[in-house]
């Protein structure tokens, strides 16, 4: 009688410490054992001269998700977890978003449902604050942290968003007594506002101004200030999408100094610039993301903090907005940069860019890939059975061609933003197979799995130890003439 509902023979199995050949066999959706010459199972898979990484684990992402300004980005649960499994990513962590005045609870409950009816991956949530009030914190936060919501989001800009000072500290002291982790959205409000405002009155309102929009010094102030937050009271922060290289030297410097901070990068500040908002018309909308895209100096430093080990993980920030009345173009046919929703798709090529970029070109190592794609943000979020291909975890694998090319194709895509942003990107690693808990959801081109398949993940307390990172001697500009060399 055989052991093992499957076995996977003979592929190269990628961790976060280590790479080597073996079998893996799956039981009740659980990975069972590793190794050689394993015992058979009731389904033998051939996997010689492939790589086994685990699913993915895309721990930023906005789904279904309603924005201030009242439109509903382009994804439904079911059509951006399809997409997620197609790139490989069997965990995601979006956002239940909620707006001024609204129940917190109330929010969190209508975010599942739509979750319930359309998840093909498993789901956490973060849960976004913009509205603080001392009966939220204090009634509705306790129950929803008990019910497994374990991080919250609060952005410093955006009118219809942005937490004053006082109130991010009441959010910052709530979280400390829950064992929360806040991940935070770090610009300088009042920069963005003053340069906005003098940009649309002197009509330099082309999409390549919304760059310009976003001072770059913004992102560094903001990040000392939720530093200096969170030292004030010793929580732990995330940092979201740190895109140039002065915020990425505040974050290293705040880290340095024992401050509990983490950090992660997305795929577009690694691979895309500003250049490509310079298209003609309004072309280069479909590259406007917040914070925008930043210049090579920034792409090169934000590699270097990488390969430094001081970012944590690589998340999508994926947000799509259709190029059409329905999302970017929701304001008429020649919207200014200031009237142009913000976000790109990518969820579904998160792995396969990464891969290539990280893997393929030589950039990091394959165990630095599965650290930063997986493992670090299931370590990060509190999800002891993801990330990792382990006996107990989750049997959440996918199956590589290493060596295959292929170019990124315009559409059609799983998710419903309708184009991509690295469209014509031709890149070596190609998916074969995903499996979800055991499940084969994703082959020959076919995303397999059922609309509202994906399960949540409760999270409760575990904040993840002190970060490790430090201020690396070429990385402080006390001994190299005041000038830091990321």
């Amino acid at each position: 009688m055989s052991q093992f509902d499957r076995v996977l023979r003979g592929g190269t199995v990628a961790t976060a410490t280590s790479v080597f050949t073996a079998d893996i066999a799956i039981q009740d959706g659980r990975i069972a054992a590793l190794g050689t010459g394993l015992p058979p199972g009731r389904e033998e898979v051939d996997v010689r001269g492939r790589l086994l990484t685990p699913g993915g684990v895309d721990p930023h992402c906005h789904i279904e998700q309603l924005a201030a300004t009242g439109l509903m980005n382009a994804d439904t649960f079911e059509s951006a977890t399809r997409a997620a499994l197609a790139g490989g990513t069997t965990t995601v962590i979006p956002f239940a978003a909620q707006h001024r005045g609204m129940s917190l609870a109330e929010v969190v409950a209508d975010y599942h449902a739509r979750a319930r009816r359309g998840a093909m991956a498993d789901y956490a949530f973060h849960m976004i604050i913009t509205d603080p009030r001392p009966e939220l914190l204090a009634e509705e936060l306790p129950g929803l942290v008990r019910a497994g919501h374990a991080s919250l989001k609060v952005f410093m800009t955006y009118e219809r968003l942005r937490v004053e000072d006082e109130p991010l500290l009441e959010v910052l002291a709530a979280a400390r007594a829950h064992g929360c982790m806040v991940c935070v959205h770090a610009e300088n409000h009042g920069m963005i506002a003053w340069m906005k405002r003098r940009l649309v009155e002197r009509g330099h309102t082309a999409p390549r101004f919304h760059v310009t929009s976003h001072p770059r010094a913004g992102e560094a102030e903001a990040i000392r200030r939720i530093a200096t937050f969170a030292a004030f009271l010793d929580q732990p922060v995330m940092v979201f999408h740190i895109s140039t290289r002065e915020g990425l030297e505040a974050f290293a410097r705040a880290r340095a100094e024992g401050v509990k901070l983490f950090g992660e990068t997305c795929t577009q500040y690694l691979l895309l610039t500003a250049r490509e908002l310079e298209r003609p018309g309004v072309e280069g909308a479909r590259w406007i993301c917040s914070p925008p895209l930043r210049e090579d100096e920034d792409v090169a430093a934000l590699w270097r903090g990488l390969e430094l080990g001081l970012l944590d993980c690589v998340s999508s920030d994926h947000a799509p907005y259709r190029m059409d009345e329905s999302g970017k173009l929701a304001r008429g046919p020649n919207p200014g940069f200031h009237e142009i929703a913000n976000g790109m798709p990518g969820i579904e090529l998160r792995l396969p860019l990464l891969f290539d970029a990280m893997v393929a070109r030589g950039r990091l190592e394959l165990v630095d890939f599965v650290r930063l794609t997986a493992t670090a943000p299931a370590r990060l979020y509190n999800l002891p059975a993801k990330g990792d291909l382990a006996p107990g975890m989750d049997a959440d694998i996918v199956v590589w061609d290493p060596e295959a090319e292929w170019e990124i194709p315009e559409g059609p895509r799983w998710d419903n933003a309708g184009y991509t942003p690295y469209a014509g990107r031709r890149v070596r690693g190609r998916i074969l197979q995903v499996y979800r808990r055991g499940e084969l959801v994703v082959a020959d081109g076919k995303v397999r799995a059922q609309p509202g398949s994906g399960r949540f993940l409760p999270r409760t307390g575990g904040l993840p130890a002190r970060p490790t990172g430090r201020l690396a001697p070429e990385l402080d500009p006390a001994r190299n003439g005041g000038a830091s060399l990321l």
